[in-house]
């Protein structure tokens, strides 16, 4: 063998012994990273009390709002609120939405996405943190892990250690009641969508129809898996809106934050660390804050993807301050302006080292130059346009709920002939009239021609004998459907297309719905 070609071999034999270690490092580090359990600490403070009472209207409005009753007449539901899929209608106390009217609902869902971006922009993600289904179904089920397992410590000793009796009867009894909510909450949606108290006794007895089951199974199932056994991991990577939210905010948004500037340098010996004259912050590093968070993020490492602003973390640390005599606020709900100004004016000479001491007062208190939050930096350009949106869309939904038709009419003329020749020379066109009763009483309706005035009609089932109006009865929330035929004399039949009115008008109310039609003659054009 030549001499280049022993240099080519080994060097080839170098490269293979060099790149072997690398690619197998890479093929043993996994895709994904394994998840950390989590074991949030229960909280206690102002913030944990309104999750608290949020919680308790979030879910008393979903499991008991299809058992309010609603009372329309004899002639309609008397569930309060009912999608009811069989006749196509959707009943909201006093509201009824007919398929025809489904903007209602298109506006009422850009109002929820206009609301959320104003919300999100003025406190960031308070939608996350205290009203998401996800985090109201999670923190019940933490109730439910408390009042079992324990609290934080006890949770993370009974995970770790080996199974006994003890462990599987907690076990067993946390799932089995998360999963009895599972059901709970899937049966409370079917009742949505039917009679709660019909669909209630039917399902119970086995008389359901399967897709009521079939429902029951799947959000048993989702909620059993999202809210006890996924948790965070649905708001980490299942949700999109951490990934949306950062256009919503901006420097004025409210977030919850450390303060770092009064926080830091961090330490769980203040004393001596001040007795050696070393720069103390009010942080003594006890990581309160990452025991009650639900995320396990530590809030000091500054705004993280993955915080839902539940400021349970304030909570905690007010807790600590107020038991060591130091002012509340080191984590706060804070503005980045507010923050950044702040922590400019504890940075010393431009230097990265913060003292705390720079903004203190000689009692303890905290300089005058500190700016606190301003609630008018929420009535901001961003703000009021989304707030300008938001209202402009439920003013135009109010307008047009208040005036909307409660009585329609369609006409569909006779495509096939469109005119009939009769024996006398007269000309008769054949209509389908289509009236639609939206309210839950029968009424009497007249149906009568405007225009051409020679002509007349008759009704199938209301008459035989010609005349310019009939008057008929239509069932309450229903369309009637009437064959309707016109006839005119031929000698006033011209060649061109003749136009007509049907007026349909309730005796009762004088409310009317009008539709143009035309009268097609010999030699009229198609």
């Amino acid at each position: 063998m030549h001499t280049d070609e022993m240099r080519s071999t080994e060097a080839g034999d170098v490269e293979k012994l060099d790149a072997a270690p690398v690619m197998s490092a890479r093929t043993r580090q996994p895709l994904y990273e394994a998840r950390k359990k989590i074991f949030p600490k229960r909280a206690e403070g102002n913030f944990r009390r309104f999750k608290w009472f949020v919680m308790a209207i979030t879910l008393g409005i979903y499991y008991l709002t299809p058992w309010l009753r609603w009372d329309r007449g004899p002639f309609a539901p008397d569930q309060a609120v009912l999608i009811d899929l069989a006749n196509r209608r959707f009943y909201f106390f006093f509201i009824e939405i007919w398929p025809q009217e489904f903007f209602f609902v298109a506006g009422l869902l850009v109002m929820a996405g206009f609301g959320l971006f104003l919300v999100t922009s003025a406190v960031g993600r308070a939608w996350c943190g205290y009203t998401c289904p996800q985090t109201v179904w999670v923190d019940l089920f933490l109730v439910i892990e408390r009042f079992i397992e324990g609290d934080r410590n006890a949770r993370i000793k009974l995970d770790s250690a080996p199974w006994s009796f003890d462990k599987l009867w907690k076990r067993v009894s946390k799932h089995a009641i998360w999963i009895l909510i599972g059901v709970l909450t899937g049966g409370a949606w079917i009742f949505y969508f039917a009679d709660a108290p019909t669909l209630a006794r039917d399902f119970m007895t086995g008389n359901a129809d399967p897709v009521a089951y079939i429902t029951v199974a799947i959000l048993t199932t989702t909620t059993y898996v999202f809210g006890g056994l996924a948790r965070e991991q649905v708001c980490i990577y299942m949700c999109p809106w951490p990934r949306i939210q950062a256009a919503m905010l901006d420097e004025n948004s409210l977030v919850v934050t450390y303060n770092d500037w009064r926080g830091e340098p961090r330490t769980r010996h203040a004393k001596k660390a001040a007795a050696a004259g070393e720069a103390v912050g009010d942080c003594v590093d006890c990581n309160a804050c990452v025991a009650v968070c639900p995320m396990g993020i530590d809030i000091r490492d500054g705004q993280q993807l993955e915080c839902i602003t539940c400021a349970l973390c304030i909570d905690a640390c007010d807790g600590v301050m107020d038991k060591i005599g130091k002012p509340r606020g080191l984590i706060a709900y804070a503005t980045l302006d507010e923050y950044q100004s702040n922590m400019a004016l504890a940075t010393n000479n431009g230097a990265t080292a913060i003292d705390p001491r720079q903004v203190r007062n000689p009692d303890g208190s905290f300089s005058d130059k500190i700016r606190h939050f301003d609630w008018r930096v929420i009535f901001r350009p961003r703000t009021l346009l989304y707030m300008g949106v938001w209202s402009a869309v439920g003013i135009g939904l109010l307008i047009a709920l208040v005036g909307r038709d409660r009585l329609e009419l369609n006409v569909l003329h006779d495509r096939n002939p469109q005119y009939v020749l009769e024996s006398d020379g007269s000309i008769r066109n054949g209509y389908t009239l289509r009236i639609l009763n939206m309210v839950a009483v029968p009424r009497d309706i007249i149906v009568q021609l405007d225009g051409l005035p020679e002509a007349t009609m008759k009704i199938n089932g209301v008459s035989e004998m010609p005349a310019r109006s009939f008057t008929v009865s239509v069932e309450p929330d229903e369309a009637t459907t009437l064959k309707v035929f016109v006839t005119m004399a031929g000698k006033m039949v011209t060649n061109e297309k003749q136009d007509l009115r049907f007026v349909a008008k309730d005796v009762a109310s004088d409310e009317q719905a009008i539709y143009d039609a035309v009268f097609i003659g010999p030699g009229a054009k198609k």
